[in-house]
C-alpha cells in the first residue's frame, strides 16, 4: 500500500460519520445547495446580465437539470428529496419516518442557504455594478435572484393557491415516478424524469411567482438575503410574502398525496395484493390437494 493511500484511509476513518440520518441529512444538504447554486445562478446571469445573459428559458433548465444533478449527488445516501415536501409526503405514506422530516428540512435549508451564499460571493462585483444593487422590489429587484417574490398583478391568495397546485402537481409526478407498481422507471433515470418535471412545471407554472413549490429552496436563500445586505425588508415585502412559499407546499403536498392515492396508487397496490392472495391461496390449496393424495396412496 503507497503511503498516500494509507493516509487517505486514515483521513476517511477519521472523518466517517456512523450515524445514519446525520449522513442523510449532510447528502441532502449538498444536494440542495447543488438545486439553489446552479438555479439562482442561472438567474443571476439574466437578471445581472439585463437578459444578455439568459433568459425564462434558461433558468428553467437550470433549475430543471440543477434538480437531476443533485439527486445523483446524494440520491443513493439520502433518497435525494432536496425539498422538505417530498420528504413530507413520503411520511405521510409511510415510506419515510417522521423523525426524519425536521431534520431534512434543517439540511435543506442550510444546503439552500449556502448554495445562495456561493452565488453571491460569484456574482458579488456584478451585483455592485448593477443600478440599486439591493432593491426587494420594482424593475431592478436584485434580491428575487435568491428567493421568490410574487409579480405585480399577484395577490397573496392567488399566490397561496399557485404554490398548492405547482406543489401537488409535484408530488403527483414523484409519487408515480417512485412507485414500484405504476410503470417503475428504469433504475438510474429516475434523477432526470424528476429533473423533467421541475422543467415542465417552471415552464407552465413560473410565471406568477418563481415556482419555489420548495420551502427549503426559498427560506435558505431568504435569510441568507437578509444577513448580505437586503434586510428584514425580505420578510416583509409584499404583505409577508415569504409564509406563502412556505406554507402553501405543505399544504399542496396532501392534496397532491391524496389526488395520487385516490386516482391511482390504492388501485394499483391493491391490484397486486390481489394478485399475491390468490396466489397465496393457490399454493394453500395446492398443498391440500398434495396433502389428500398422500393420504389415500397410504390407504
Amino acid at each position: 500500500m503507497s503511503r498516500q493511500k494509507f493516509y487517505l484511509e486514515k483521513l476517511s476513518c477519521f472523518f466517517q460519520i456512523r450515524n445514519l440520518l446525520l449522513r442523510q441529512a449532510l447528502a441532502e444538504c449538498l444536494g440542495t445547495l447543488i438545486l439553489v447554486m446552479f438555479g439562482c445562478g442561472a438567474v443571476a446571469q439574466l437578471v445581472l446580465s439585463g437578459g444578455s445573459h439568459g433568459m425564462f428559458l434558461t433558468v428553467n433548465f437550470a433549475f430543471g437539470f440543477a434538480a437531476t444533478l443533485g439527486i445523483l449527488v446524494c440520491g443513493q445516501v439520502s433518497g435525494g428529496h432536496l425539498n422538505p415536501a417530498v420528504t413530507f409526503a413520503l411520511c405521510l405514506l409511510g415510506r419515510e419516518r417522521w423523525k426524519k422530516f425536521p431534520v431534512y428540512f434543517l439540511f435543506q435549508t442550510i444546503g439552500a442557504f449556502f448554495g445562495a451564499a456561493i452565488i453571491f460571493g460569484m456574482y458579488y462585483d456584478a451585483l455592485w455594478d448593477f443600478p440599486r444593487a439591493f432593491n426587494i422590489t420594482g424593475k431592478d429587484s436584485t434580491a428575487g435572484i435568491f428567493a421568490t417574490y410574487p409579480g405585480k398583478h399577484l395577490t397573496i391568495v392567488n399566490g397561496f393557491f399557485d404554490q398548492i397546485i405547482g406543489t401537488a402537481a409535484l408530488i403527483v409526478c414523484i409519487l408515480a415516478i417512485v412507485d414500484p407498481y405504476n410503470n417503475p422507471i428504469p433504475q438510474g433515470l429516475e434523477a432526470f424524469t424528476v429533473g423533467f418535471v421541475v422543467l415542465v412545471i417552471g415552464l407552465s407554472m413560473g410565471f406568477n411567482s418563481g415556482y419555489a413549490v420548495n420551502p427549503a429552496r426559498d427560506l435558505g436563500p431568504r435569510i441568507f438575503t437578509a444577513i448580505a445586505g437586503w434586510g428584514s425588508d425580505v420578510f416583509t415585502a409584499r404583505q409577508g410574502w415569504f409564509l406563502v412559499p412556505i406554507f402553501a407546499p405543505f399544504l399542496g403536498t396532501i392534496i397532491g398525496v391524496m389526488i395520487y392515492q385516490l386516482m391511482v396508487g390504492f388501485h394499483v397496490e391493491g391490484e397486486v395484493r390481489d394478485k399475491e392472495t390468490a396466489a397465496q391461496e393457490n399454493v394453500r390449496l395446492t398443498n391440500i390437494s398434495s396433502s389428500d393424495n398422500l393420504k389415500n396412496a397410504k390407504k
